[in-house]
């Protein structure tokens, strides 16, 4: 090979690695978006009863119109899975940053857990946008006894 070619050679895979690093880099960000991106509005009216009505549509099968979710939930079925946790103050949703919510219901826990993990829940980023997500759990959060709202607010931290 010439010089000229080397060089151009070199000068490619300089491209193309650039470009894969990007794309990696652009994949890992639209999926793992921080904490400063997400803040729940449990003092929106309108985010709140848009979320309710999201929650009714395509929550409340599983996790209970009142956010009761199913028997037992700590115990787990046959099918080695936990069934769905109830996401009132009785549960373990307020025990997570509004961050990690948004990814488990965006992505679903299998997914945000990794490892193997099971889940019935599915992801919803092919059926409710961002802004979807973040009215549902604002309308769940709306639900929680100020205590507890003041308690999941010290898990955010600062926002």
């Amino acid at each position: 090979m010439t010089r000229a070619e080397i060089k151009g050679t070199l000068a490619a895979l300089a491209v193309v690695t650039l470009a894969l690093v990007g794309a990696a880099l652009w994949a890992w960000y639209d999926g793992n978006r921080g904490p400063a991106e997400i803040h729940l509005r449990p003092d929106d009216a309108q985010a709140v009863a848009r979320g309710e009505a999201i929650y009714q549509e395509q929550c409340a099968v599983c996790h209970g119109a009142n956010l009761e979710g199913q028997a037992n939930w700590r115990e787990r079925l046959p099918t080695g899975r936990l069934p769905a946790p109830p996401h009132d103050r009785t549960g373990h949703t307020w025990h997570h940053p509004d961050a990690q919510l948004f990814d488990i219901t965006k992505r679903g826990p299998a997914a945000v857990v990794g490892g193997g993990y099971e889940s019935d829940m599915p992801g919803f980023a092919d059926v409710l946008s961002d802004d979807d997500i973040i009215a549902v759990l604002s309308y769940i959060k709306s639900t929680w006894p100020d205590e507890v709202r003041r308690r999941h607010d010290l898990i955010n931290g600062p926002q």
